[in-house]
């Protein structure tokens, strides 16, 4: 048979069914209102008394009658007002004014030879009278109707009940959504900078494509993995890579769609999600943000039994249940390995740790490359410069470092995008948007451009620091202005003396202030403050001070409920705090001295060099060494009218 022939769902009495009903209730709702005479609109109510009166009055124009009935219907043709009744005046003063014809209704007596002496005189007045046989079926008319509203209501009832517990299922089924094989298109082509995880991903792969390999040897595949590392880093990605390569369900859920207001249904939707992963294996279920629900148990501030506690423990026994190589990986992602509860890391749980860190040189390249597939690249682009121009950066940066570069392009009419805009996008992701409206006095600018300039002689003159890739007086985020370096490798340790060349760095715009102006200003707070954290975290946990033992002094307390340090211990003497003191006063103290000496050595350079910011505004990292040795600049040579500055407007208070 055809498909049109076969039964549909819903189909049949069931689709007429709510139709029916509805039906069902017009009816008794019709024979309600017949049967108490509540159908007449605008009819009068006479008593017996006032009945036989205006028959005697001559009045009444036609009456209807029922055999056994004792309601009677009827017309009266209203003559004089002033002659009827009082209680029939009344009535009739409610309606329309010249009204003849009125409907009336009115209750007699079961008396026979009352009834016939009140025929006989409808007679002589000529009245006409109907009289109508009794229905067969009285008492069911009377029963229906009430039969019909019972039945109404048992049936929203009823209906109101079940819905009321469909709710409550509905509360404990699993938010997972689901994506069937074919509808992730995402594979590990799409995925870079991550390599090693790649690699340690793979085995799962061939696992659920072909499971035989590992339990014809005996081996067992991990239960679970979970991806660790900081955001942005692909952790979800790499997950929908993994089932993307494997070609199987996909089920992805969040930790905070466990938990709700309601006791006991975070874990009635993890047992729900085991039941939905078991009867669809081989699958993948993806929990990110596992540390919602899988924090250290016993580590709230107040009652430790609550009902993200019971969610654990509900995840905890469904992963310890699963039969052996079942066809059900668990892959969670999580930024906080630290607030885990053990047992969720324990082997027969989540066996793995797969560490995705931020990428290399090497790897942000090829993040670059993957996401500059998307767009027009202008033959001029260098991707490799802009990863070296990037240290420190996750993969979903780089990406919103290409979408800007593309989205600026657009808005400069260019048909590609070119490393001008791929510039543009590094300096607005890293360090802030141009702020060309916020415009500085001539004052303003000078300090600024003094302030700048010492930052960028000292890090040009250090042969143990970065290079100077930018320096700007154009403001950016909270700065006034900024300099730039570049690296030219990933670092992955500092020395002591590199260290203390970013301290010198760091105070060089401050102390060429107090050198051009005889005064300093408050735009070097950010470097203030970033210089006595390294200064102290060089004395207090990397060890080197000459007069302090190599220790960390000053333990961190951490509140794992609150995933953050609270507060700092302090674990030494008060002698030892002064000598913490001196020491970080020494190494700053150390910092300043050397940068005041490098700027009054190189102060006509100085003068120089905040000249052609304020001239230019911005200076590339070539251009500042010219001005230290010496050299003309090639832009004084071709364009040596300066740029239009803006309008003075009040400053705020910045600096690098």
């Amino acid at each position: 048979m055809g498909e049109n022939n076969k039964k549909r769902p819903g189909g049949g009495f069931a689709a007429w069914r709510p139709s029916l009903i509805w039906i069902a209730v017009l009816v008794g709702v019709m024979l309600l209102l017949q049967r108490f005479g509540m159908g007449a609109s605008g009819a009068v109510t006479l008593s017996t008394s006032e009945f036989d009166e205006v028959i005697a009055l001559g009045c009444v124009k036609s009456v209807t009658a029922r055999e056994g009935s004792v309601n009677v219907t009827g017309e009266l043709a209203v003559k004089e007002i002033s002659e009827l009744p009082e209680g029939l005046k009344k009535q009739l003063a409610e309606m329309p004014q010249g009204t003849k014809n009125v409907s009336f209704k009115t209750t007699v007596t079961n008396n026979p030879e009352v009834e016939a002496e009140r025929i006989r005189a409808m007679k002589e007045k000529g009245v006409d009278y109907t009289l109508k046989e009794a229905p067969k079926w009285g008492l069911v008319s009377f029963i229906l109707p009430i039969v019909l509203l019972f039945a109404l209501g048992y049936f929203f009832f009823n209906r109101l009940s079940r819905n009321n517990m469909g709710m409550a299922q509905d509360f404990g089924r699993s938010r997972a959504r689901k994506s069937d094989p074919g509808e992730l298109k995402i594979t590990f082509e799409d995925v870079a900078g991550c390599e090693e995880a790649k690699e340690e991903t793979k085995e799962l792969i061939d696992y659920l494509k072909d499971p035989d390999k590992f339990t014809r040897i005996g081996a067992r595949i991990p239960r679970g993995v979970i991806l660790v590392g900081p955001p942005g880093t692909g952790k979800t990605l790499i997950a929908k890579a993994i089932a993307g390569e494997a070609g199987v369900p996909f089920f992805s859920i969040t930790g905070s769609d466990f938990v709700e207001m309601f006791v006991g249904v975070g874990a009635a939707r993890v047992r729900d999600l085991f039941d939905t992963g078991r009867a669809n294996a081989p699958c993948i279920i993806f929990i990110d943000e596992i540390d919602a629900v899988g924090r250290h148990r016993g580590s709230g501030l107040g009652n430790g039994n609550d009902e993200r506690e019971q969610t654990l423990n509900a995840l905890l026994v469904g992963m310890d249940g699963f039969e052996q190589n079942d066809g059900v990986i668990i892959i969670a992602a999580t930024n906080r390995p630290d607030v885990l509860d053990p047992a969720l890391l324990r082997p027969g749980r989540f066996d793995r740790q797969v560490i995705l860190d931020i990428p290399d040189l090497k790897g942000r390249e090829a993040i670059l490359k993957v996401h500059a597939k998307k767009v027009k690249m202008a033959s001029d682009v260098d991707l490799s410069s802009v990863a070296k121009q990037t240290p420190g950066l996750s993969g979903a940066e780089l990406e919103n470092i290409v979408n800007e570069a593309a989205i600026w392009a657009a808005r400069q009419n260019h048909e590609e995008v070119t490393m001008a805009d791929f510039e543009a996008a590094r300096d607005k992701v890293c360090f802030g948007r141009e702020r060309k409206s916020l415009a500085l006095d001539e004052k303003d600018r000078k300090i600024t451009a003094v302030h700048e300039s010492g930052h960028a002689i000292v890090m040009a003159l250090s042969d143990k620091g970065d290079p100077v890739h930018k320096v700007t007086i154009i403001p950016r985020g909270q700065a006034l202005g900024a300099t730039f370096s570049m690296p030219e490798k990933d670092r992955m340790h500092r020395s002591k003396a590199e260290l203390e060349d970013i301290l010198v760095s760091r105070y060089a715009g401050r102390v060429a202030e107090e050198i051009v102006f005889g005064d300093i200003t408050a735009g070097a707070s950010n470097d203030i403050k970033r210089a006595t954290e390294i200064a102290r975290r060089m004395v207090c946990e990397w060890g080197m001070s000459d007069k302090l033992s190599p220790r960390v002094y000053g333990q961190r307390e951490e509140t794992l409920f609150l995933g953050r340090e609270v507060s700092r211990q302090v674990d030494y003497s008060d002698e030892t705090a002064n000598l913490i003191d001196s020491e970080i006063n020494a190494f700053i103290s150390r910092a300043k001295s050397e940068a005041k000496q490098i700027l009054s050595e190189h102060r006509e350079a100085l003068d120089k060099l905040a000249e052609a910011l304020l001239k230019y505004e911005t200076l590339e990292g070539s251009e500042v060494k010219d001005i230290i040795e010496g050299r003309e600049l090639e832009r004084e040579k071709t364009d040596p009218e300066p740029e239009a500055k803006p309008e003075p407007e009040e400053p705020e208070s910045g600096g690098e």
